[in-house]
């Protein structure tokens, strides 16, 4: 049924009823997919003159696609940043004569305790066994290429990782503070001043009572050309025409599933008799049934309330076993459905607390108990949870080896097969507010059974909302007659003409592949890109969520152009700022001392104290590290200039200034900083920052992708 769907979307008819004279726009839209110079043998980057491999990129890519459901750009984005930072350490690694082997590895391994744990890595003792691990990998070779392969690049991970801890401990060591330096780092945090001070906010002369015109504007642009310069990009114009089914396409598919309710009477022509066709309420093959006539299969797996459909999870969960209920709309779906059964308490909730030992099923490292210790402990504890099990939540947090220790020990509802068998049994036949104890392969489990809920078994025949041949065919009539008639004439004005919305991007780079409203349409960019549009070209485009788009390309800006148009309003704002201040400064240059700057303002003289050059912030006024700067290179009682701030205009006047006492020696100072500057290399991205800023990068991922 879901292929049946699929072709209800698509019919070879529409080419019969569009007719050859649109036969190169579907021609057009199958080259496209190749992508722009998909068959240069560029390499997909160069990095400091080392080529990285075309072939080990896609690779990579395939692989981040499968294991992390990540659409091919993001893949590609999250590959090439991997990339290039391992290339760009790679190459400091090699300088440098850093290497990584068996004992690196190994250290590595013995940290994750999800290999440290697995019993097949462990030896008589309990203890991860290095050795066991390397026979594991080999006989994986022989059993598993495929899984093995992935080992290796895990393995190469865990390589590089070691590696680079190997040189940022490098960098650690050489990271020398000086004691003078730790000395300025006290006196920053400890020379303090009171200051007095008037200000006029930016936010307190109105923006219109000054001018900008668009020539100021473009001249300041250009004498800061640097600032503005852009990434090459293209400005589109689209209008999207999506297939979304009509309410008779919606009626249609209800009263097919209508149909399948109940039994009916069909006339045979070849036996010319009647045959019975039975329905969902009455067919004995129920999963026959639902295969034949469902667009998902018979799924067999019993289910709690809140798993039901949202909307009718009441009455579902009311029926009784044969009754069917529907048709009723579930997200994209309709469906109709059959109570089959219903188990009382399937569901069960219950809080645990886990008494582990070394050597159980993925005991931590870190417990050092043997077996009879555990059981020992266990057994004080369940009694005491016996005796009050309302201070069974207290006891788990105080005791519990297990991850819900953090929850009271709740392990929230479960189902047969979720936990180990001996647990489940025991949570099975007790009744709720039962405490028991139970050993496992984990330990020794003290349980508490909270609650339990019925499962019920419902089967849905379900059709997806589609919409039909005719939707489709009249969606495609709309946007082939669009798309030529704006070819003829003008984009917008066709657009307008037929009161379609225009969606515009002013910016969109050559990697792209989301644009508003159009989710991963790569195909889009490419085309936009490609040498061969031109400004002003018209292009229809299949969209992946069903539906069309048609798309002009209306602006095209190469690397290092300067994008003047997106940012008018931010320069416009930074004039407006420049022309207050020299507003201020003019207007006031006569002014000598606050007193007079406090009257003329009719503003009340401010105060803050105990400012140091470490805390820039003056209450009221936000951050002012330039004014704070200033006030401590100034003399006692003397008022500035008119000084410009980061929020406004000040005069200040330094009245009070204090110098810390000096100490004996500063090394906790030099300490201090120098701890900070080592957890600042911790972190890595600043030192990959620098590597980075003085590389020589050649990105030709636009080519391939």
């Amino acid at each position: 049924m879901a292929i049946l769907g699929q072709i209800r979307k698509r019919s070879f008819f529409l080419i019969l009823v569009i007719g050859m004279a649109l036969f190169a726009f579907v021609i057009a839209d199958v080259f496209n997919r190749a992508g722009p110079n998909s068959s240069s043998d560029d390499p997909i980057g160069v990095v400091n003159e080392i080529d990285m491999d075309l072939n080990y990129f896609r690779s990579l890519v395939e692989q981040t696609e499968r294991n992390y459901n990540l659409s091919t750009m993001e893949s590609v984005s999250n590959v090439w940043d991997q990339l290039v930072k391992s290339t760009i350490f790679n190459q400091q690694f090699k300088y440098l004569g850093i290497d990584a082997g068996k004992e690196q590895i190994e250290m590595m391994l013995s940290q994750n305790e999800s290999i440290t744990n697995d019993p097949r890595f462990q030896n008589s003792s309990g203890i991860f066994d290095f050795g066991l691990f390397v026979n594991f990998l080999a006989q994986l070779e022989i059993e598993n290429p495929a899984a093995f392969q992935d080992w290796k690049l895990q393995e190469e991970s865990l390589v590089a990782i070691a590696k680079e801890n190997i040189y940022f401990n490098l960098i650690k060591a050489a990271t020398g503070v000086t004691e003078k330096e730790g000395k300025d780092s006290y006196h920053l945090d400890n020379d303090k001043i009171n200051l007095k001070y008037v200000s006029v906010s930016y936010k307190d002369i109105d923006d219109s009572l000054f001018t900008v015109t668009e020539n100021e504007i473009r001249k300041y642009i250009n004498q800061n050309r640097k600032k503005y310069e852009t990434q090459s990009s293209r400005g589109l114009s689209y209008v999207i025409f999506p297939e979304i089914p009509s309410k008779s396409d919606e009626d249609e598919i209800r009263s097919e599933l209508e149909k399948l309710l109940y039994d009916r009477v069909e006339y045979n022509d070849v036996s010319k008799l009647t045959d019975t066709i039975f329905g969902l309420k009455d067919v004995k093959e129920i999963s026959e049934f639902i295969d034949r006539y469902s667009e998902d299969p018979f799924d067999s797996i019993y289910k709690p309330k809140g798993n039901l459909a949202n909307d009718y999870a009441d009455i579902l969960y009311g029926l009784s076993p044969g009754d069917v209920f529907g048709p009723y709309k579930d997200d994209n779906k309709y469906k109709i459905s059959r109570f089959l059964d219903r188990k009382k308490g399937g569901s069960i909730r219950a809080s645990h607390i886990l008494i582990s030992y070394n050597g159980a099923t993925r005991a931590n490292s870190s417990v050092t108990r043997n077996k009879n210790e555990a059981e020992e402990i266990a057994k004080k504890i369940y009694s005491k949870a016996r005796k009050n099990v309302g201070n069974f939540s207290r006891l788990a947090a105080e005791n519990s080896d297990g991850p819900s220790k953090n929850l009271g020990g709740d392990l929230g509802f479960f189902q047969e097969g979720t936990m180990t068998q001996k647990f489940y049994s025991f949570c099975e036949k007790e009744r709720v507010g039962r405490v028991g104890l139970v050993e496992t392969e984990f330990g020794f489990h003290i349980i508490h059974v909270t609650d339990k809920k019925d499962i019920v078994l419902v089967a849905d025949i379900t059709r997806e909302i589609i919409p039909s041949e005719e939707t489709s065919n009249k969606v495609f009539m709309n946007v082939t007659k669009f798309e030529i008639e704006a070819k003829e004439k003008d984009f917008l004005t066709t657009a307008e003409n037929y009161k379609y919305k225009v969606q515009d991007v002013n910016k969109v780079e050559v990697l792209e592949e989301n644009l508003p409203g159009l989710f991963r349409q790569r195909n889009i960019v490419q085309w936009a890109f490609d040498k061969e549009t031109k400004v002003g070209d018209i292009r229809k485009f299949s969209i992946s969520s069903g539906g069309y788009a048609v798309v002009s390309l209306n602006r095209v800006s190469a690397e290092g152009d300067v994008d003047i148009e997106n940012n008018m309003e931010e320069v416009k704002n930074l004039l407006i700022r420049i022309k207050k201040i020299n507003y201020i400064k003019q207007n006031y240059s006569e002014i000598k001392t606050l007193d007079e700057f406090s009257q003329l303002l009719n503003k009340e003289i401010e105060t803050a104290s105990a400012l140091t050059q470490n805390n820039t912030v003056l209450v009221g006024s936000g951050e002012e590290p330039y004014i704070i700067g200033a006030a401590f290179s100034m003399d006692l009682n003397q008022p500035s200039e008119l000084l410009e701030g980061k929020n406004a205009v000040f005069m200040i006047e330094v009245n009070y200034k204090e110098k810390a006492p000096e100490l004996s020696n500063y090394i906790a100072y030099k300490n201090a900083l120098r701890t900070s500057k080592r957890s600042e290399i911790a972190g890595s991205l600043s030192i990959f920052d620098a590597l980075k800023s003085a590389s020589e990068i050649v990105d030709n991922r636009k080519i391939y992708y």
